[in-house]
C-alpha cells in the first residue's frame, strides 16, 4: 500500500547519520539528564495522541441528542409547539433536558472512573536517562506521555513504539506497521549508523528508507533495539498522517450495541404508529379533529423510555466500579461489561492461563528409555552457558526449568567454562553451548571444546551420527512422549578440537545422542476451580494453543476439562468457513495454532451464533483479540495487547474473569428490569388511553398530566441501576433480546391495561368526570410503584435506593392531585370512597401480577424470558 503522509518538520532529524541525528537533538547514547528532559517536556508538551482527549460536557450534551428516543421526543415537542400546545411542548422540553443532562453527567462520571482505572494499566516505556551530567545512565520505566525528543528508548518484543524513533541499535528487530501502512507482514528494522535516506533530511515519505525508523503506532514483533526519540505528540507521523475523523477505528457492532439498537428502533416504530392511530380513532369514533393531536403526542411520549441511555450508563458504570474496587478487573469500554455477561464461549491460551508460566521437569532418559541423571547434567550445562553467553531479550522458560531441576539434583554444570553459545532463534529450534573443562590446555593447538546441543527432537536427531533404524526408533519415542502431553527436548554432545574461528550451525553435526528430557506445564492453582465456575455459569471454554495436541489434552485432563479429540492447524487449513464453524462448535482443544488460526477460529465461533471472549497476552494474540466480541488481557500482557483489550485483568486468573462475567450479567439484569418495567407499564397505559379515548366523551387525561406522570415514573426508575439482582441472575449468559422484550411487554402491558380499565369503572362510579383525570393520575403512579417492586430482577427486600424511589412515587401519586400543582394541572380532589375502591383494584392487580410473574419468569432468572 502506498503511504506518503505529510510528516512534520521535526522529522528532519530522521535523515543523516546516527551521529548527526544525536547532535541535532542534543542527545547521546547515554540519554538525557532529568533536568534536560523536564525542560523539553515544558517546551514540547506531553507525548499524547491528539485523538484521545475526553469529550467536553457540551459535546456530550450534543451527542445525547442523537439518541433515537431523544430525537423522536424533540420532533414531538416541535409538533406541539407548532400547534401552540405550550404546556405539552414545555413538559417535553423538560423531559429532553433532564434525559440529556443525566446522560451527559453519567457518561462524564463513567469516563472519569475509567480514566482513573486506566492508570492501573498505564502504558509505559523503558527509557535511559541520567540523574545529572556526570552520573551513569539509569534504565527505568516512564509513562509514555513523559517522553521528549532526545530520549533513548529500549524496545523488546510486544512493546508499543511510544513515539517516532531513530534506531541506535537493533538485534533481530521486526516491527508490525499495519496501523500505518495497512501491511500485515512484520517489517525488518536495522540500525544504519551512516545511512542517509534518499529524502535527505526531509519528511518521511514512501520513497524514504524507513528501515532505521520505528514510528508511533507500530509494535515490536521480535528482537530488541534502542532508539532516540525524534518526534512526540502532534509532531509524530501517525498524528500527521491520519485525519481527525479517522483517528479511532470503529469496531464492528458488538452484542450490546446490536441489542440496544434493535430495542430502540422497535420502540420507535411503535411510537410512530401510535400517534396516527390515536388521531384516526378519535376522528372516526368521536369526531375529534386536530384538537386531539396534543393528546396523541402525549400518548406517543408515554411509550418512550427516555431514561434508557441514563440507566444503561449508570448500571454499567456501577458494575465496572465494583469490579475495580479490589483492582482485579478494569473495564476499559463500558459496553464490554454487557458483552462480557453475554459471553457463552471463552477461548484461552494454555500457557500462563490454565498453567503457570513455568514448566517443570518430569523425566530424563537415555536412548534406551532408562532413567539417566546424566541427561539432566548435560542439559544444565547447555542452559547455563546459553543464558550466560547469548544476548537473549528474556530468559528461556525451558532453560530455567532445567536449571531449577539441576540445582535440586546438584547438577548445575558450573564445573565447565563457557566459550561460545549459539541460541535458538526464528526458524532455529535448538541451542548449542560450547564449553571447556577448567583444566584444559590454554594453548590453542591443544585446546579441546565440548559442544552440548539441546532442542527439538527432530532437529537434534537430524544432526546426530545415528543409523537410520536408530534415528527412527528415537523419533518414535519422542513422539510417544509428546503424545503423552510432555514437552520433549533432545540432548546431544560432541568433543572437538578448538577451530580457531567462531562457531556456526555447520559445526552442529556428527553429534553423539545423550537422551531425552520431558517437561510438563504446572497447572495454575486456581485454574480447576475457575473452569468449574465457568461451566456452572454456562460458559464453554475452548483452548487455542500453539503447543502439541497431547500437551494441551494432558493439561485439560488434569484440570477436569474434557478435551475430546484435539484439532490441529493443518485440519483447520483444509476447511472453509462454514465447515470450520461447525467443527469449532463441537471442539474443545485446537493445537499447533498460529495467530491467524486463532483469529479464524474466533470468527467461526461468532459466525455460528456464539458470543465469544478471548483471553490473550501476546503480540500473537492481537488478531484474535480484535476478532472476539470481548478481548481480555492480563495486566502483565504486552503493551500492544493490553491497549487492544476491552477488559484488563490484574493477573492471568480465570477466577477474576468468572466474577467479572457474573457482574456483567447482573448489570444486564438491572438494565432488563428497567426495560420490562417501564415498557410493560407504558404499553398498558397507552392501551388504556386508546380505549378510554374512544369510550368517553372527554379526554381521559390531559396531555400535560400524561407527561408529568411520565416524568415522575422515569425519575423513579433511575434507582433500578442500583438494584441487587437475584443470586441466580449470573447463572446464564445474559443478552438483551428485542423479541423477548416485545413478548414480555405485551403480556404484562395487557395486564396493566386491565387494571387501568377497572379503575375507569371505579372512577365513573365514585369520582365522575371532574375527578377522572386526578383519579387515573393517582392510580397510574401507584400501579407503577407496584410494578417496580414486583417486576424488578432482584429477590427479597429491595435495596435502599429502590425503596426510596417507590415510596416517593406513591407519595407523589397521592399528594399531587390535592396540592397546588394538581390545580395547575387541572386536577380536582377525590372523594374518600374512591381510595377504598382503588385499594381493592390495586390488591387484585398485585395478586394477578405476582401469579403472572411466577408463571412467566423462569425460576433461574434471565434478563428476558
Amino acid at each position: 500500500m502506498a503511504w506518503a503522509p505529510e510528516a512534520p518538520a521535526a522529522h528532519g532529524t530522521g535523515g543523516g547519520s546516527t551521529l548527526e541525528v544525536l547532535r541535532a537533538l542534543a542527545s547521546g547514547p547515554r540519554g538525557l539528564t532529568e533536568a534536560e528532559a523536564d525542560d523539553r517536556l515544558a517546551r514540547h508538551g506531553e507525548n499524547v495522541f491528539p485523538g484521545r482527549r475526553p469529550a467536553s460536557r457540551t459535546r456530550r450534551l450534543a451527542r445525547s441528542l442523537r439518541d433515537p428516543f431523544t430525537a423522536v421526543l424533540l420532533c414531538l415537542g416541535l409538533v406541539s409547539a407548532a400547534l401552540t400546545s405550550w404546556g405539552t411542548a414545555c413538559v417535553i422540553a423538560v423531559l429532553v433536558a433532564v434525559s440529556c443532562l443525566l446522560r451527559a453527567t453519567g457518561e462524564h462520571r463513567a469516563d472519569r472512573s475509567v480514566a482513573a482505572l486506566r492508570e492501573l494499566v498505564a502504558t509505559t516505556a523503558t527509557v535511559r536517562r541520567r540523574p545529572d551530567p556526570d552520573a551513569p545512565p539509569v534504565t527505568r520505566e516512564l509513562p509514555v506521555d513523559a517522553l521528549v525528543p532526545g530520549d533513548v528508548v529500549l524496545l523488546a518484543p510486544g512493546d508499543l513504539v511510544p513515539a517516532d524513533l531513530r534506531l541506535l541499535r537493533a538485534t533481530g528487530l521486526t516491527v508490525h506497521e499495519g496501523a500505518l501502512t495497512g501491511e500485515s507482514a512484520p517489517v525488518e528494522k536495522r540500525a544504519r549508523p551512516d545511512a542517509r535516506p534518499d529524502a535527505g533530511a526531509g519528511p518521511v515519505d514512501a520513497g524514504s528508507d524507513r528501515s532505521a525508523l520505528c514510528l508511533q503506532g507500530s509494535s515490536v514483533v521480535s528482537g530488541t533495539g534502542s532508539g532516540v526519540v525524534v518526534a512526540t505528540g502532534r509532531a509524530t507521523v501517525l498524528s500527521g498522517a491520519l485525519p481527525a475523523a479517522r483517528r479511532r477505528t470503529r469496531r464492528p457492532a458488538g452484542p450490546f450495541e446490536r441489542s440496544v439498537n434493535g430495542i430502540a428502533w422497535t420502540l420507535v416504530r411503535f411510537m410512530l404508529l401510535t400517534a396516527p392511530l390515536v388521531l384516526i380513532a378519535g376522528a372516526l369514533v368521536r369526531g375529534r379533529g386536530l384538537e386531539a393531536l396534543p393528546f396523541a403526542v402525549a400518548v406517543a411520549v408515554a411509550l418512550t423510555p427516555e431514561m434508557l441511555p441514563v440507566v444503561v450508563t449508570s448500571a454499567l458504570a456501577r458494575g465496572a466500579a465494583l469490579l475495580a474496587r479490589d483492582g482485579e478487573v478494569v473495564v476499559r469500554r463500558l459496553p464490554a461489561l454487557h458483552d462480557l455477561g453475554a459471553v457463552d464461549v471463552l477461548c484461552v491460551d494454555k500457557t500462563g492461563t490454565l498453567t503457570e508460566d513455568r514448566p517443570v521437569l518430569v523425566l530424563g532418559e537415555d536412548g534406551d528409555g532408562r532413567a539417566d541423571p546424566g541427561v539432566l547434567h548435560w542439559a544444565a550445562v547447555n542452559a547455563l552457558w546459553t543464558l550466560h553467553l547469548a544476548e537473549l531479550p528474556v530468559p528461556d522458560a525451558l532453560d530455567e526449568a532445567v536449571l531449577d531441576a539441576a540445582a535440586a539434583a546438584g547438577e548445575e554444570g558450573e564445573d565447565y567454562e563457557g566459550v561460545e553459545a549459539l541460541p535458538c532463534g526464528p526458524g532455529r529450534r535448538l541451542s548449542t553451548a560450547v564449553v571447556r573443562r577448567p583444566g584444559d590446555s590454554r594453548f590453542a593447538l591443544a585446546r579441546t571444546h565440548l559442544l552440548v546441543v539441546k532442542g527439538a527432537p527432530e532437529d537434534v536427531l537430524e544432526r546426530c551420527a545415528l543409523a537410520p533404524a536408530d534415528r527412527e526408533r528415537l523419533a518414535r519415542r519422542a513422539a510417544a512422549l509428546a503424545a503423552g502431553g510432555l514437552r520433549v527436548l533432545a540432548v546431544a554432545r560432541a568433543e572437538r578440537p578448538a577451530p580457531g574461528r567462531p562457531y556456526g550451525p555447520a559445526d552442529e553435526r556428527e553429534l553423539t545422542f545423550t537422551g531425552f528430557l520431558g517437561l510438563s506445564d504446572a497447572p495454575a492453582p486456581t485454574a480447576a476451580a475457575a473452569l468449574a465456575g465457568l461451566t456452572r455459569h454456562g460458559v464453554t471454554v475452548k483452548v487455542l494453543t500453539g503447543d502439541h495436541p497431547g500437551t494441551a489434552a494432558r493439561v485439560c485432563h488434569e484440570l477436569g476439562l474434557r478435551p475430546g479429540t484435539p484439532v490441529t492447524a493443518d485440519r483447520i487449513d483444509a476447511l472453509d468457513e462454514a465447515e470450520l464453524a461447525r467443527l469449532a462448535a463441537r471442539t474443545t482443544v485446537f493445537a499447533r495454532c498460529t495467530p491467524e488460526h486463532k483469529a479464524r477460529i474466533v470468527r467461526a465461533l461468532r459466525a455460528g451464533g456464539a458470543t465469544t471472549g478471548f483471553l490473550g497476552d501476546g503480540v500473537n494474540d492481537l488478531a484474535a483479540l480484535h476478532a472476539a466480541d470481548v478481548g481480555v488481557c492480563p495486566r502483565q500482557g504486552v503493551d500492544v495487547a493490553r491497549e487492544s483489550a476491552d477488559v484488563v485483568l490484574a493477573s492471568k486468573d480465570l477466577t477474576a474473569l468468572d466474577r467479572a462475567i457474573v457482574v456483567g450479567r447482573r448489570s444486564t439484569a438491572n438494565i432488563a428490569s428497567y426495560l420490562r418495567i417501564t415498557l410493560s407499564s407504558n404499553l398498558g397505559n397507552v392501551i388504556a388511553m386508546l380505549v378510554a379515548g374512544l369510550m368517553l366523551p372527554f379526554l381521559p387525561m390531559f396531555p400535560a398530566q400524561v407527561l408529568v406522570q411520565n416524568l415522575c415514573f422515569d425519575a423513579a426508575q433511575l434507582a433500578l441501576a442500583f438494584d441487587r439482582p437475584a443470586p441466580g441472575s449470573g447463572a446464564r449468559p445474559a443478552v438483551l433480546r428485542p423479541r423477548a422484550l416485545v413478548r414480555f411487554m405485551t403480556g404484562f402491558g395487557l395486564l396493566n391495561a386491565a387494571a387501568d380499565l377497572a379503575t375507569f369503572g371505579v372512577l365513573v362510579l365514585a369520582a365522575g368526570e371532574a375527578g377522572f383525570q386526578a383519579g387515573w393520575f393517582t392510580e397510574n403512579l401507584l400501579t407503577q410503584a407496584m410494578v417496580m417492586l414486583l417486576l424488578r430482577s432482584g429477590r427479597g427486600r429491595a435495596p435502599g435506593p429502590v425503596r426510596c424511589a417507590v415510596a416517593g412515587l406513591a407519595v407523589l401519586g397521592l399528594l399531587v392531585p390535592v396540592s397546588p400543582v394538581g390545580a395547575m394541572l387541572s386536577m380536582s380532589p377525590l372523594p374518600p370512597l374512591y381510595y377504598g375502591l382503588l385499594g381493592l383494584v390495586l390488591g387484585l392487580y398485585a395478586g394477578c401480577l405476582a401469579v403472572a410473574r411466577g408463571r412467566w419468569v423462569s425460576p433461574l432468572p434471565r434478563p428476558f424470558p
